[in-house]
């Protein structure tokens, strides 16, 4: 089996692979459910609004129960597991929460950034994970491929300076502060287009979400935040 097969059925459902590893016990992908260890971990995510128009017309999308993308999300990566004889894994659900943006920077020339959100080098932070295949067999992998961080060479990080409450810190992300912008009516810019420092970020602009797609997440971010 290749990789490639698994990266077509994974597009049909609206989805993205994001590369994969083969994991060893530093990686802390769990055991499969009859005890073997993982000899293969794809990712699978999205990119931009990609997998937008899939999503918004789901019915998970319109049932009007909680956590909408993660339901459809397990639905269909489900179903991709079946198929293949994977067993699938999320970055949501209960705790322990399983290490997604290590098994990222394994999968694909990905590295933080200073919002902490992942960069890609051609997406920006406009792109997700949302969960993980892992196989019993080691599959054909291409190579991860050796790219540099945007960050490095963007001296100004407009970034850091467009959050209008400063919620980006050398100390790490002021959770209160955003959550606090966001409710009241001067966050209305960044709930109905998306995080006004993360629009900042000049890699990738063309892959940002359209205002129904930023919505959404915003939306989500509000409702989960403490």
């Amino acid at each position: 089996m290749h990789a490639t097969d698994i990266a077509a059925a994974v597009a049909a459902v609206g989805l993205t692979l994001r590369g994969g590893f083969h994991p060893d016990a530093a990686d802390g992908v769990p055991a499969l459910p009859d005890g073997r260890p993982a000899a293969s971990l794809l990712l699978v995510g999205t990119v931009g609004a990609a997998a937008w128009p899939a999503f918004a017309t789901a019915p998970e999308t319109a049932d009007g129960l909680p956590d909408p993308l993660d339901r459809w999300t397990r639905r269909l990566l489900g179903g991709l597991a079946a198929e293949f004889g994977a067993t699938p894994l999320f970055p949501f659900g209960a705790p322990p929460f399983l290490p997604f943006q290590r098994w990222a920077m394994r999968a694909e020339p990905v590295a933080p950034s200073p919002l902490g959100i992942l960069i890609h080098p051609d997406y920006g932070l406009w792109h997700a994970y949302r969960g993980a295949l892992a196989f019993a067999v080691r599959l054909d992998l291409p190579p991860r491929g050796r790219r540099p961080r945007p960050c490095d060479s963007c001296p100004d990080r407009p970034c850091l300076a467009a959050c209008p409450v400063g919620a980006f810190v050398a100390g790490g992300y002021d959770v209160a502060a955003c959550r606090g912008h966001i409710s009241g009516a001067a966050g209305a810019d960044c709930m109905e287009l998306g995080c006004r420092a993360r629009r900042a970020c000049p890699v990738g602009r063309e892959h940002a979400y359209p205002p129904a797609q930023a919505a959404f997440h915003m939306r989500a971010f509000r409702r989960a935040a403490p």
